[in-house]
């Protein structure tokens, strides 16, 4: 029944009602006047005043709306216009119209005016100023009445008379019953009139409305307050918009209703409570449900305009309408979201005020409430729509699946004998709670009524309808993706089956839902489903799957501890039970038994010999609640032999693993998968709000950024939990221990072996045996294995230092594995002595035997005894497997012939190499191998081992010259990180020459050398006669470590062998540079004279003759090419700087060359650089060599002899700059050549000397040189 009917109605009951043309729910507008003709035209004027959409503008900002206005037009009366402090809009009358078609003025003077004053003083008198008059002109009472006025003279009067200010208030109608042009303008100007005058209407009226409510609510801390008479004044509001079709607005209003009324409650939970609430506090007494198949309930609505409404009716009839609303809205899936909501947050009220519920009664209202929401929400979509938005109303189907079965173990539905007396009683009054049925519903054959008394009936009803509700519930779950709720539902099922003694059909849905818990890791949830699968797995008498689930549940912390007992001795008692069939085992994982902890090799690295003794011990710990006696516990070992393995020796062993000994095995939840605890870890923020105005801290809380990655689902996962069918491994090697208790906690068990065969010993599984029972840990991991090798003796020889120097005496270590060789006594090593190579022996020498663990076992003094070709080395007695360690001093003796020798040609500058050692660069040590031979006792074959000696220094000499005489330098380099102490050094002729004679000028006899540092040692060369020209010269020092006190052994010197050739003066060389004439100084800038005398100083000699000598008439000549160069870029060498001279061969004849340079610098300038050469001719027998250091390219050059004074300067100073594309181009033509002079062979005498060069005048830039 609308709003407008029920209105009706009360007024029918007090007076007689006006005449109502439409009982439609709208705008009421009054009509006064010729009710005749508004009768007529009301067809048309109700058809027209929708058709056009009209903007309505509000206030406070709010949207425009565009609204079809619709009228219900009554007769006017003035029983219908509001009195004062009337709240209703319902019945308000929004405007007012007086209807006239009177054409005569004297009819108009006699009634009409009076009736319309007294229709105006009516609506003044309530303060109604919402009217209007409508004129009807009709054509046919125009030819009726000639005599008439025209019609605007009516209209003028009433206007006149009536609407002074206001003239729009009247409007005229034109022929409103004729089809023509003329009547459809009137009628769209009288309905643009009336819609804007209704619109006005609404503004005005329901502003002043809120305006009203709004302080009333405000009112709501006051004492006398009621929500009661609020809730029906903004119901009233929400009727206006529902009546305009504005559904949204009319959904906020209740909205609004809803939120105050719950948040008064949870501050009535939270002492802070409202008088009016006492009303909603009262007992329940009424449980039938949500009624949803009427727009209004009016029932419900007069309990709570008269205050008597409980807390379950306000709230059937807030949702009610909420629903309704949803439904015009075309939202029916908001209203399954918000039902559930509201479901469940009455539940809480009820608790939060303390209101008196019958056992049952709340279960029943909320089931009855959740089916008739659902077929409201099938009475308005079709079954496409529902079966495509089963996320929405899954929930529902739950909810009232779970009441179901609330009710069901309330009433005794479920037991197995049963409902009793008692629970009949409790169904009958529940049943009674229920009421009636509703006339709207009792027709349908499903009505959520008759399935709840049909489901309280009876036990085979209650199990019908629970299971159809359960299986529809779990298939929704499943089809939107919602497993973990659906394994819920079926949990639920399993125990209906369970109570029902069906645990085969009770096991599918506990399998399920265990699996899910797993999977998520949800652990309570776990050990609840364990202990009813347990249960079921004991009925269906599945042994092996009960012992495995109640071994789980014996470990598992979140029961209580005589609930771990109990299953803990119900695996007892199977595994001592005594049965004709003895042989038969029950094979159980070992994690829900005991865990593995550590495991711990005794040697540490896990690496004994053969016949060695090898122990294990396990940490275990015990996951049952008592001590537990254990027949044997046994580990299986896999035995392997790779490829040479059983060759490695515990050295390499040593070096390949672990040296603690200790493996530790990763924590694992008793039951739960290995993948779950690889979980990430919580990512925890705070989260403030803050208000926008004043910053204020509005509200604090904790997010979770990566709840999708701990949350989300691993279904697919395999095997989650203990796999089924374990089996054990059958193998040989079996390590036991028999015989022990294990108690709670912490358990130590050690296993010991002895080693019989090489190789790789991995332990692959671990079995506890308990009488019938045995528990398995499959997998050992991460990977525990142990070797045994067998080793052949070995001898190892290496140095005590990184490196072993020669000359001095070295400590040598002998390390003697004996592998499976026992050493006996008389065992010796037999070395082959060297005479290079003496072994130094020292009585406090010992030897220290070893443990293949590196234990220090014993120590003996080492006998060695020596004859001219055989050192014997006695090894003490020692066991096999063991190390024999000694250290010996060695040293090695250079003689002359291995010395290191170098011989330089002045002629080609190549070094020739005399000895057999490795020489290596000047910063690195010449190296030298001496080979030993070893003849050891468990070998019929002897040991060569090579040892590599460095010769700590490097020399190497260089000749000096000024004029004629001659000095020998020998450069003594330490290469080696000790420091030495030289004595004795003497350099000598090896020829035996009488006439040379080596003058030293080193003071010194003794001199210290220290790391990476040299030593220069210097003698000058007299001569009586001429001396050949090669002179073999040998040096030596003797030399010991500087910080040796004492020499044990006479050392032999370092010796140094080298060759000096060509070394007698043959030209001087002086340069001389000049300032030019009148000058005082150089200058810069200005040419300079610069000279060069090139002085022969000794007659023909062997050495000259050669292809650049001329000989004629006795007359001998040379060919010499000088060339001046300055590298140092301070000279400007203008014109000739190089050129081919014609020297005599004969004592002080002397050749003088001059050319101008130009000093480019001010300061003390070095002088240019003057170099001479030995000029060959192209005939020479090695001119058709290309030669990079003796060719010259010279593109312009002859090579006749008459013209060899004529040489271009300018290609002697590419000399030093030959390349590919040179020779290539002179490739086939036979070219002169440069030869050097050997070092001492030519003296500049001029070397190293400077002239000052002052700067011009006119520098404004002044470049100073400094050398």
């Amino acid at each position: 029944m609308d709003p407008v009917a029920a209105a009706a109605a009360e007024e029918e009951g007090r007076e007689k009602p006006p005449v109502i043309y439409t009982m439609e729910n709208k705008p009421i507008v009054t009509c006064a006047g010729d009710q005749n003709l508004f009768t007529s035209l009301y067809p048309t004027l109700s058809q027209q005043l929708p058709r056009e959409p009209m903007e309505w503008r509000r206030s406070y900002g709010r949207a425009p709306k565009m609204i079809h206005l619709e009228s219900n037009f009554v007769q006017f009366k003035e029983e219908l216009l509001p009195k004062e402090g009337n709240k209703a809009l319902l019945t308000f009358p929004f405007l007012h119209i007086y209807w006239t078609e009177c054409c005569d003025t004297e009819v108009y003077k006699t009634a009409v005016k009076d009736d319309i004053t007294k229709w105006q003083n009516v609506l003044k008198a309530h303060n109604s100023l919402d009217w209007l008059i409508v004129v009807v002109e009709s054509d046919a009472k125009k030819k009726n009445k000639t005599n008439i006025l025209p019609r605007t003279s009516i209209v003028d009067k009433i206007r006149n008379d009536f609407c002074n200010k206001q003239s729009d208030r009247c409007v005229v109608l034109s022929d409103p019953l004729k089809d023509s042009s003329r009547s459809q303008e009137s009628w769209n100007a009288f309905l643009t009139k009336l819609r804007t005058l209704l619109l006005m209407s609404f503004t005005k009226n329901l502003g002043k409305f809120e305006d009203d409510m709004r302080t009333l609510r405000e009112k709501r801390t006051e004492p006398g307050w009621s929500f009661c008479e609020y809730f029906m004044v903004q119901e009233e509001l929400a009727f206006v918009f529902e009546m305009l079709q504005q559904f949204e607005d009319a959904l906020v209003q209740y909205d609004e209703l809803d939120a105050l009324f719950s948040q008064y409650v949870v501050n009535f939970g939270a002492g802070d409570g409202a008088n009016w609430l006492t009303f909603f506090c009262q007992p329940v007494r009424s449980w039938n449900g949500l009624i949803l198949r009427k727009p209004i309930d009016m029932e419900k609505r007069e309990l709570i305009q008269n205050q008597e409404a409980t807390l379950l009716d306000l709230r059937s009839y807030l949702f009610s309408r909420q629903c309704t609303l949803l439904i015009f809205l075309q939202r029916p899936w908001e209203v399954s979201q918000r039902a559930l909501e509201l479901l469940h947050n009455c539940v809480q009220e009820l608790k939060l005020l303390e209101v008196s519920v019958p056992p049952g009664a709340l279960d029943c209202w909320v089931f009855l409430s959740c089916l008739e929401v659902l077929q409201r929400i099938e009475g308005c979509c079709d079954r496409a729509q529902i079966d495509a938005n089963v996320s929405h109303t899954v929930g529902l189907w739950s909810y009232a699946t779970e009441k179901l079965k609330s009710l069901g173990y309330l009433c005794g539905l479920v037991s197995e004998k049963g409902p009793n007396s008692e629970d009949l009683n409790r169904t009958v009054d529940l049943l009674a709670g229920l009421g009636a049925e509703r006339p709207e519903t009792a027709s349908a054959s499903q009505s959520p009524y008759k399935k709840l008394k049909e489901a309280l009936s009876s036990v085979e009803a209650f199990e019908k309808h629970y299971l159809d509700l359960s299986h529809a519930t779990i298939e929704m779950y499943t089809n939107i993706g919602r497993i973990r709720s659906a394994k819920l539902v079926g949990k639920d099922l399993a125990e209906f089956y369970m109570r029902k003694k069906g645990p085969q059909k009770a096991e599918v849905y506990l399998q399920g839902a265990l699996k899910t818990y797993l999977a998520e890791g949800w652990a309570l949830l776990v050990t609840h489903t364990r202990k009813q699968l347990a249960e079921c797995q004991k009925q269906l008498g599945q042994i092996e799957n009960y012992l495995q689930t109640s071994s789980l549940l014996a470990g598992d912390n979140h029961l209580t501890e005589n609930e771990r007992k109990s299953f803990c001795q119900e695996i007892l008692d199977f595994a001592n039970q005594q049965e004709e069939n003895q042989g038969q085992k029950v094979v159980l994982p070992m994690q829900s038994f005991a865990q593995l902890k550590t495991l711990h090799f005794d040697p540490p690295n896990a690496v004994v010999h053969v016949g060695g003794k090898l122990l294990i011990e396990l940490t275990l710990l015990s996951q049952m609640p008592i001590p537990v006696q254990v027949d044997q516990i046994a580990i299986h070992v896999h035995f392997s032999i790779e490829k040479n393995s059983y060759r490695k020796t515990a050295e390499w062993l040593t070096k390949h693993k672990t040296s603690n000994g200790v493996i530790s095995f990763p924590n694992e939840i008793t039951g739960f998968p290995l993948s779950r605890n690889n979980l990430p870890a919580l990512e925890l923020y705070e989260m403030y709000e803050r208000s926008p105005s004043d910053n204020s801290l509005n509200t604090a809380g904790i997010i979770c950024k990566n709840v999708h990655m701990l949350l989300r689902r691993q279904e697919s996962s395999s095997s989650l939990d203990m796999p089924s069918g374990v089996t054990l491994e059958d193998g040989a090697h079996v390590l036991k221990c028999s015989n022990l208790i294990l108690e709670p906690g912490v358990n130590k068990v050690t296993f010991n072996t002895q080693a019989k065969e090489p190789g790789t010993y991995t332990l692959r599984q671990l079995c506890t045996s308990v009488g019938k029972v045995q528990f398995v840990l499959l997998h050992i991991y991460p990977i525990a294995q142990y070797d045994v090798y067998s080793q052949e003796p070995q001898l190892k020889v290496e140095p005590m230092t990184d490196s072993l120097l020669a000359g001095i005496p070295q400590k040598v270590k002998f390390t003697v594995t004996t592998g499976h060789y026992t050493m006996k006594n008389g065992d010796t090593l037999q070395l082959s002595n060297a005479d290079a190579m003496p072994i130094l022996y020292h009585p406090e020498s010992k030897a220290v035997i070893y443990s293949n663990t590196r234990e220090k076992i014993s120590e003996s003094s080492l006998r060695i005894q020596s004859s001219e070709k055989i050192t014997s080395i006695s090894l003490p007695v020692a066991p096999a497997y063991h190390v024999i360690e000694f250290e010996l001093e060695v040293m090695y003796l250079p003689s002359a012939t291995q010395s290191v020798v170098e011989k330089e040609n002045t002629t080609n500058k190549e070094v020739h190499r005399k000895s057999k050692e490795k020489q290596k660069q000047d910063n690195c040590m010449a190296t030298v191998d001496q080979k030993v031979t070893i003849d050891c006792p468990w070998s019929i074959y002897s040991t060569i081992i090579a040892l590599t000696f460095c010769i700590p220094f490097n020399a190497k000499h260089s000749l000096l010259s000024a004029g004629k005489r001659k000095y020998v330098q020998v450069c003594v380099q330490n290469l080696s990180d000790l420091s030495f102490q030289l004595s004795d050094n003497s350099l000598k002729n090896s020829a035996d020459c009488t006439d040379l004679q080596l003058v030293p000028l080193n003071p010194e006899s003794q001199q210290v050398i220290y790391s990476k540092q040299s030593i220069f040692f210097v003698w000058e060369l007299r001569w009586t006669k001429e001396l050949p020209l090669s002179l073999q010269c040998l040096f030596s020092v003797s030399f010991c470590p500087a910080t040796s006190e004492e020499q044990s052994i006479t050392l032999k010197p370092f010796i140094y062998e080298f060759q000096l050739e060509n070394f007698f003066t043959l030209y001087h060389v002086k340069t001389e540079i000049f300032p030019p004439l009148g000058a005082e100084y150089c200058k810069t800038g200005l040419l300079c004279s610069l000279e060069v005398s090139i002085t022969r100083l000794v007659d023909l000699s062997e050495i000259d003759r050669d292809e650049a000598l001329t000989e004629s008439d006795g007359y001998c000549t040379t060919k010499l090419m000088y060339e001046v160069v300055d590298n140092s870029s301070n000279w400007a060498i203008c014109g000739k700087s190089s050129g081919v001279i014609s020297m005599p061969v004969a004592a002080q004849a002397t050749h003088k060359v001059h050319m101008e340079v130009m000093p480019l610098f001010a300061g003390y300038l070095p002088f240019p650089d003057v170099r001479l050469f030995k000029y060959l001719p192209h005939h020479s027998a090695h001119s058709t060599q290309l030669d990079a250091d003796s060719w010259i390219e010279n593109d312009n050059i002859s090579v006749d002899k008459n013209v060899d004074d004529q040489a271009d300067s300018s290609s002697i100073r590419s000399r030093g700059s030959l390349h590919s594309a040179a020779s290539g181009e002179h490739k086939g033509l036979p070219m002169p050549r440069l030869q050097s002079f050997s070092s001492g062979q030519v003296f500049n005498c001029s070397m190293g000397m400077q002239i000052l060069v002052i700067p011009s005048k006119d520098d404004h830039v002044l470049e100073v040189s400094v050398t």
